[in-house]
């Protein structure tokens, strides 16, 4: 039964309990930053297992937390929009040497990551497959990237989220022709404050036809 998180004979981290790795990362973006991440302070936050405090060592691995359990600026930039980027980061500088072995590391298949594992660790087999379900555990709230390019524009707050702002704007071409090379496909969202003028949209679509497409005003 592990008491203190992080396995001691393992180069990497591993908890029994991996299906709570998911709600504890939604409660670090939900909750107050604590002055130290705890066992008491888990319970405080519904884990009152036995085995629960084993994923402050998964955290540590990560960097949420130092080596003393308390919260890094990490845990802070977790707690915005980007969290599943951040959190991405630090799971690929975390596991450093796993992804040396695999730049896909996230995406490799349990046999792989097996084998790594088993390496670097004089753990068991129970212990070995507890460390690779931790790893794909976290992985599955993490980003990692994609084909796509997702571009946000910062524009005065408000409720309305347009997506496909883009192709509705007067004006605008509703697709880029590339003469060669490969397809990059770019989503634009906006966020238009509903008390802003009609005069202030069209002023928005034309300052994204001039950077996006060199269109002229007028033109």
């Amino acid at each position: 039964m592990l008491s203190n998180g992080a396995s001691k004979v393992a180069a990497y981290p591993y908890t029994p309990v991996t299906a709570k790795l998911k709600t504890l990362l939604q409660k670090v973006r939900s909750t107050g930053i604590p002055p130290k991440l705890s066992a008491a302070h888990l319970k405080t936050l519904g884990f009152t297992s036995s085995n629960d405090a084993s994923m402050i060592g998964v955290l540590k691995f990560i960097g949420l937390v130092d080596g003393s359990g308390i919260p890094t600026p990490l845990w802070s930039e977790y707690r915005g929009q980007s969290h599943r980027t951040v959190l991405g980061t630090a799971i690929k500088r975390g596991y450093a040497d796993l992804f040396a072995v695999y730049p896909d590391a996230n995406s490799r298949s349990v046999a792989d990551l097996t084998h790594v594992f088993s390496t670097s660790s004089s753990g068991g087999e129970q212990v070995i497959k507890q460390t690779v379900q931790t790893f794909r555990s976290l992985v599955e709230e993490g980003e990692f990237g994609g084909s796509g390019t997702h571009s946000e524009t910062a524009l005065p707050a408000g409720t309305l989220h347009t997506p496909a702002a883009a192709s509705m704007a007067p004006g605008l071409p509703a697709r880029a022709t590339v003469n060669a090379g490969p397809a990059v496909h770019i989503d634009i969202q906006i966020h238009i404050s509903p008390e802003s003028t009609a005069d202030q949209i069209d002023k928005i679509f034309e300052s994204m036809a001039k950077h996006l497409y060199g269109s002229k005003p007028g033109s």
